[in-house]
């Protein structure tokens, strides 16, 4: 449980934080911050969910072993990370938008 909360919140973050510091860099650009927040929410949405999960290759090999050498429970476990990496970096997306006034 506590892995999960920190996987969530780690991708909330993500979403939140590199919005934000991307849209002072697109108005040191002149252009919309607003709109560069939206834009950038989603374009950082994998990003999140990899950086949360652990972000290397090691996780790729538990999900490999599991599935390869049946252990199924690890790979429900790994299954359940992404699932919870997804749900935060969507409530990032979720929060930005509501903030920036977009569809």
């Amino acid at each position: 449980m506590q892995r999960l909360l920190i996987v969530f919140f780690i991708s909330l973050g993500i979403i939140l934080g590199g919005s934000l510091i991307g849209s002072i860099g697109a108005t040191l650009a002149k252009e919309s911050p607003l709109k560069s927040m939206r834009e950038l929410s989603k374009e950082l949405k994998l990003w999140a969910v990899v950086i949360s999960i652990g972000g290397t290759f090691s996780n790729l090999k538990l999900f490999e072993g599991g599935l390869l050498e049946g252990e199924i429970l690890l790979v429900v476990k790994q299954f359940i990370l992404l699932i919870t990496g997804f749900l935060g970096a969507q409530l990032g997306i979720w929060i930005i938008t509501i903030l920036t006034g977009g569809n």
